[in-house]
């Protein structure tokens, strides 16, 4: 079996002609206050949105700085670091390319004195 629907009954008290004036006009009042209230808000929130822009961008420049400084450091370390590299290897290609030579040099000599 369905069971009945129960319907919403709303009751507004009758109003009477001389009234609607003045509701209108408390109306008007308390938009007036309402919209006065949202505006002072409104600007409220805009500078408080504004400061927050202003400390940000501050934040931002001041962790760029810092990224721009370290980042520097790390360069010159690295250049440095590959300059040490570089002075290694050619003291090892230097030593390489002698003992290369002498051995070439000791090879010819060797070659030459078998055959005479």
């Amino acid at each position: 079996m369905a069971e009945p629907r129960l319907q919403p009954t709303v009751k507004f008290k009758p109003v009477d002609a001389p009234s609607l004036p003045e509701l209108r006009e408390l109306n008007e009042l308390n938009y007036t206050r309402f919209d006065a209230k949202l505006e002072q808000r409104v600007v409220e929130l805009e500078t408080k949105i504004d400061r927050f822009a202003v400390e940000l961008d501050t934040k931002i420049d001041r962790l760029a700085v810092e990224l721009r400084a370290e980042m520097q450091v790390g360069f010159a370390r690295m250049d440095q670091q590959l300059a040490q590299f570089e002075a290694t290897l050619t003291k090892r290609m230097f030593v390489f390319w002698i003992g290369q030579a002498a051995t070439t040099v000791g090879l010819v000599f060797g070659v030459v004195k078998l055959l005479h």
